[in-house]
């Protein structure tokens, strides 16, 4: 008989009115690393926190080394060996690393901290994962791949034999998420098992020994990922053949200029930039981490307030100051980080939604909100969207992570925008959430809006976009026909540090 890390047989979970998991199974291996995939709501994170003692089962077993425990608590979990990395790195920025791997189990000599004796232990530990990270580094100096790696150093100095790592690559670059599995390579070595939660499908075939799927909070296969094509892992996820990870639309961009931008520049923002976006095309900005594309989109919303260099909608020159300026002249921009940029978490959809639109909903007089005409545009624009919510009341915190995006999204299309900026439109959501966002982009090409989507993954890049501009040091280096370019050719540019 196999012997395994950690063992579940049929776990049950079931909130108010939701069955979580419903007779679910997983296993992990000495020196393993185990995928468990699912679409948002599907029970992964539900298992997690059984794990890691967040919460307790409401049926079935569960084997550590063999031996049937119930894990009480968190605390209880990581004396089991159980070590969990969030996607929301738990550390205190302000203390050192040293400080960060043993907090709450620090090493005395006496009365007082033996921080010498902590930094050596830090540095063994770091050394085991061959990081040069200086232990008595600050936390808040370090990359979040350098933090992900304290947070494994951590686990580790509690004699943890099995990880969780839950979207670690979710803020990473190309060059950190290689850092990362490098370690999970050396993790491997020492006989760790890893259970690891992703969304970014593409990533999984170079680190990963087997896969889980659960749908629904169900379990439908394990197998050996290579046993497994992309499209069948996807099949499973969401339950159905996805025919096309990135549905096109074969339709010719309009032959007028929406967007033209001259000369562009902000301090280090961004450098003389000139680009156009035609009615009805999708423009893709790629490049690596630090190139200028975030800024680029805000600084074309107004979020810098005035650049030098000009700006034309629909030929027309503009000033654009401020965001309020960029949004009476039709421009919406969806932000990165849509949690802190573009909602209210602990408000209802209905109000998210009404943000942009509170003028137009208004009473000039009295300045009192007409709630029927509220109501009747979010109803729409829910139904339109295929937004997911028991209610318009609902709070969005609630939600997925796919339908606080439509959310986001929603908001924006009731102000009838000329042009709309995606920031990388997809990340944190699931493969089946993915395909609704391409379709929405699809749609506002199809009424001839003008779109810019700025995306780290190449093959959504070149998925969904017409055109390719690519950013290096602040600039733009680059100006490719889609359908004509390749992932090198684009990389080759992302990284033309010199003119």
């Amino acid at each position: 008989m196999e012997s395994y890390l950690l063992e579940a047989k049929d776990i049950r979970k079931i909130f108010p009115g939701v069955v979580a998991l419903d007779g679910v199974n997983f296993s992990l291996k000495t020196g393993e690393v185990h995928a468990l995939l699912g679409e948002n709501g599907a029970g992964k994170s539900t298992m997690m926190k059984i794990f890691s003692g967040v919460h307790q089962k409401d049926g079935g077993e569960i084997y550590i080394k063999g031996k049937k425990e119930e894990i009480k608590s968190p605390i209880h979990a990581a004396e089991l060996g159980i070590g969990i990395i969030y996607q929301e790195l738990n550390l205190c920025p302000h203390l050192s690393v040293a400080e960060n791997i043993f907090l709450s189990r620090e090493f005395v000599n006496g009365v007082r901290l033996d921080r010498k004796k902590m930094e050596e232990e830090a540095g063994k530990l770091l050394f085991t994962l061959k990081s040069n990270i200086n232990p008595k580094e600050k936390v808040k100096n370090l990359s979040i791949s350098n933090q992900q790696i304290v947070e494994i150093a951590k686990a580790l100095s509690q004699n943890a034999d099995i990880i969780i790592m839950d979207e670690p690559t979710s803020s990473l670059s190309e060059r950190e998420i290689a850092q990362l599995f490098e370690v999970i390579k050396e993790l491997k070595k020492a006989k760790k098992g890893i259970v690891y939660i992703s969304h970014k499908l593409d990533e999984l075939k170079e680190i990963t020994d087997r896969v889980t799927i659960f749908r629904d909070g169900k379990w439908v296969v394990t197998d050996k990922f290579n046993n497994l094509t992309l499209d069948e892992i996807i099949a499973f996820m969401v339950g159905r053949s996805v025919d096309e990870k990135f549905p096109r639309i074969d339709m010719k961009r309009g032959v007028d200029k929406i967007l033209e931008i001259r000369n562009y520049s902000k301090n280090n923002y961004f450098k003389d930039i000139n680009m156009e976006l035609y009615e009805g095309e999708v423009l893709g900005v790629a490049g690596l981490v630090g190139a200028g594309r975030t800024e680029l989109c805000k600084g074309i919303f107004g979020a810098y307030g005035k650049c030098s260099g000009e700006i034309y909608i629909n030929g027309n020159q503009v000033n654009i100051s401020s965001p309020m300026e960029a949004i009476k002249e039709g421009i919406s921009y969806i932000a990165e980080d849509r949690k802190k940029e573009g909602l209210a978490i602990n408000m209802s959809v209905v109000q998210n939604i009404s943000f942009p639109i509170l003028d137009k909903i208004s009473s000039k007089i009295l300045g009192k909100i007409r709630k029927k005409e509220l109501l009747e545009k979010s109803d729409s624009m829910v139904e339109a969207l295929a937004i997911k919510t028991p209610t318009v009341y609902q709070k969005v915190k609630n939600l997925s992570g796919g339908n606080q995006q439509k959310i986001v999204i929603g908001k924006w299309l009731l102000n009838n925008p000329k042009i709309v900026i995606f920031d990388e439109p997809t990340r944190g959501i699931d493969v089946n959430a993915k395909i609704e966002i391409y379709k929405i982009i699809n749609q506002l090409k199809k009424d001839g809006i003008g779109v810019i989507v700025v995306s780290s993954e190449l093959p959504e890049i070149l998925g969904v976009t017409d055109r390719i501009v690519v950013m290096c040091n602040k600039k733009i280096r680059a100006n490719l026909n889609t359908r004509e370019t390749t992932q090198e050719e684009i990389m080759h540019y992302a990284t033309k540090f010199n003119d």
